[in-house]
């Protein structure tokens, strides 16, 4: 018997980094997984090889979740195919720019809440009228130790992310008495978007991992997904509107990141 048994996930950017990894806790777990990814071929792959491994049930469902009707899709074809929805975990991030705060453009704000944030919400929004039927719900949504930390570069990522644990805690707060509960997770993990942004800036690459109290960041399933697994099962019943620090201790004094950001476009 699986912690998860009987139970339907969504996970949004499950098809790698993060998503995959609690995608693949969750399958593991006994849970049927609908992976929600706007990357065909990732998406795909990922619910095959989910499915093939530990033989849950798993749907791949197109899914870009700046759209309105993405999000009501995903959770629609969740309803469809197993007539639930317990498990949200909205993860999904892609795009923005490392640059300095004065040089954001309108339209990397508005790419960043919309992906960051009201991406999240319409989920939220469309997951809840099942979830309360059923009266039980776990939504964990992924948020950043950027906007925490407020971290160089990122000025739209932190803003959407810190939106997004706000809301986060207001939802908890009007949902406690339904059976659903609201969570995030802070995490500090070697994500898709940890490759591209050492990428682009490989003179981080050699402090990421000194910079961490346990002297590495994280792996998406070994780290990540176990913390995911108790926020998404029976025993976080009594837990919302928190917000778990999945990352070595970074957040107690802070990490260093001080990309090197220059003064113009």
């Amino acid at each position: 018997m699986g912690r998860l048994d009987g139970r339907v996930a969504v996970v949004t950017g499950g098809g790698d980094g993060i998503g995959a990894g609690i995608a693949r806790r969750f399958a593991e777990e006994g849970a049927r997984v609908v992976i929600a990814e706007m990357n065909e071929t990732k998406g795909r792959a990922i619910a095959d090889e989910l499915a093939s491994a530990t033989g849950a049930e798993t749907l791949f469902h197109p899914t870009d979740v700046r759209r309105k009707e993405d999000n009501v899709g995903m959770i629609d074809a969740a309803v469809d195919a197993w007539g639930a929805v317990d498990i949200l975990v909205n993860n999904a991030w892609g795009g923005g720019k490392i640059s300095r705060a004065e040089l954001k453009t309108d339209e990397l704000i508005d790419h960043g809440l919309a992906v960051g944030f009201r991406g999240p919400l319409w989920a939220m929004q469309s997951a809840f009228p099942v979830m309360k039927a059923r009266g039980y719900g776990r939504v964990i949504n992924i948020c950043s130790l950027n906007g925490v930390n407020a971290h160089m570069g990122t000025l739209e990522y932190n803003t959407a992310k810190e939106a997004l644990r706000t809301a986060t805690r207001s939802a908890a707060r009007e949902w406690a008495s339904t059976g659903i509960v609201c969570n995030v997770i802070c995490p500090a993990a070697k994500s898709a978007s940890f490759h591209e942004v050492m990428a682009e800036h490989p003179e981080l690459v050699a402090a990421a991992d000194a910079s961490n109290p346990m002297g590495y960041i994280g792996d998406p399933y070994d780290d990540i997904a176990p913390v995911a697994l108790f926020l998404a099962g029976e025993d976080c019943r009594y837990l919302t509107g928190n917000t778990l620090f999945v990352d070595g201790g970074s957040h107690i004094n802070g990490s260093s990141w001080a990309p090197d950001l220059p003064d113009e476009p």
